[in-house]
C-alpha cells in the first residue's frame, strides 16, 4: 500500500456500492488496485501513461475512470460517505456555503472532439462547450461548489471560465441530494445558505424563500443605493445576519483542500464529464478521510 492508497477500512466502506459487471457482462476484478491507480492520477496530475505499474495496465484504469465519469458511477458513490455522515449525525446541515474557484486549462485538455459517439450512448455530464471558456489568461473553466459546515463538498458543477455565480446557484442548489437509511426522500435542503456578493440577486433570494432556506448574502453598494433611490416604490431592505456570513470561510477553506488535487487545481481532462468525475473523485477522498 503506498501513500494515497485505500486503506482497509475505507475499501470496506466503498466496497459493496461499487459495480460489479463490465458492459460486457463479464465481471470487474481489482477495483481497489484500480480506484487507487484513479486517485493518485487525481492526486498527482500525471499523465495515464505515466502511471506506475502496481496499479497495473493504465489502459485499464483510465478506461474504468472514463466509464464512471460517463454513467455517473462517481456521482453515485460521493452519496455513499455523505449519507454515512449524515445517519451518524456528523453532517453539518446547519449552514451550506456556496462559491466558485476558476481552474487553468492544460493545453492538453483542448483539442476533443466535437461530436459524442452515439454507440457509448450520451455522457451524464456532458456540455457542448466542453466546459472550456477563453479568457485572458486563455482557457479556463470553473467549479461552482456547495460544501456542509464541516467542510466537505456537498454538490458541484462544472461550467466554461467565463459562466457568472448567480446564474449556477439553483442548479448547484438542485444538485444537494444526500440519501436517507431506508426508503425516505434524500435530503436537499439546509438551515441556512451562505454566499457571497456575486450572488445577490431577487431571483436568488425568492428561489431560497420559496424553499423555506434562510439566507447570509451581502447587499452591494450599488444595489442598496439604488433601492434607496427609488424610495416606496424599492423594494424591502433584504435580512443579513453578519454572524453567519462570518462562516463563509468554510467553503474557501474547502475549495482550498481540493485544489490540493492537482488534476482538479488544473484541468487536464478533454471532457467536461471526464473532468466532472475527476473532481468527484477528489471529494470522495475527503470524505473518506473525514
Amino acid at each position: 500500500m503506498g501513500r494515497g492508497d485505500l486503506s482497509k477500512d475505507e475499501w470496506a466502506r466503498l466496497r459493496p456500492h461499487l459495480p460489479v459487471n463490465g458492459r460486457q457482462g463479464g465481471r470487474w476484478a481489482s477495483h481497489r488496485r484500480v480506484i487507487s491507480g484513479i486517485l493518485y492520477r487525481a492526486r498527482a496530475g500525471v499523465p495515464w501513461r505515466d502511471l506506475p505499474t502496481r496499479f497495473g495496465p493504465w489502459t485499464t484504469v483510465y478506461d474504468r475512470h472514463r466509464r464512471w465519469c460517463a454513467d455517473g458511477t462517481w456521482d453515485r458513490i460521493l452519496t455513499v460517505p455523505q449519507a454515512a455522515a449524515d445517519a451518524e449525525v456528523r453532517l453539518d446541515w446547519s449552514l451550506a456555503s456556496i462559491d466558485s474557484t476558476s481552474c487553468r486549462a492544460h493545453q492538453h485538455a483542448a483539442g476533443a472532439r466535437k461530436r459524442i459517439r452515439r454507440n457509448r450512448g450520451i455522457p451524464k455530464q456532458h456540455w457542448t462547450d466542453e466546459g472550456l471558456g477563453r479568457s485572458r489568461g486563455g482557457l479556463t473553466s470553473k467549479i461552482h461548489l456547495a460544501c456542509e459546515g464541516s467542510r466537505h463538498p456537498l454538490a458541484l458543477l462544472i461550467t466554461p471560465g467565463q459562466a457568472g455565480d448567480s446564474t449556477q446557484f439553483e442548479a448547484v442548489m438542485e444538485r444537494i441530494r444526500v440519501p436517507r437509511p431506508g426508503s425516505g426522500r434524500p435530503r436537499t435542503r439546509p438551515d441556512h445558505v451562505s454566499a457571497d456578493k456575486a450572488h445577490s440577486t431577487q431571483r436568488i433570494r425568492f428561489y431560497l424563500r420559496g424553499r423555506g432556506i434562510s439566507h447570509a448574502i451581502p447587499e452591494p453598494r450599488n444595489q442598496r443605493a439604488n433601492r434607496l433611490r427609488r424610495g416606496s416604490q424599492g423594494s424591502r431592505p433584504t435580512g443579513f445576519d453578519k454572524e453567519t456570513y462570518k462562516r463563509r470561510n468554510e467553503v474557501e477553506r474547502t475549495i482550498h483542500r481540493l485544489k490540493g488535487f492537482r488534476a482538479a487545481a488544473t484541468r487536464y481532462d478533454k471532457r467536461a464529464y471526464g473532468f466532472h468525475g475527476t473532481v468527484t473523485v477528489a471529494s470522495i477522498r475527503l470524505w473518506l478521510r473525514r
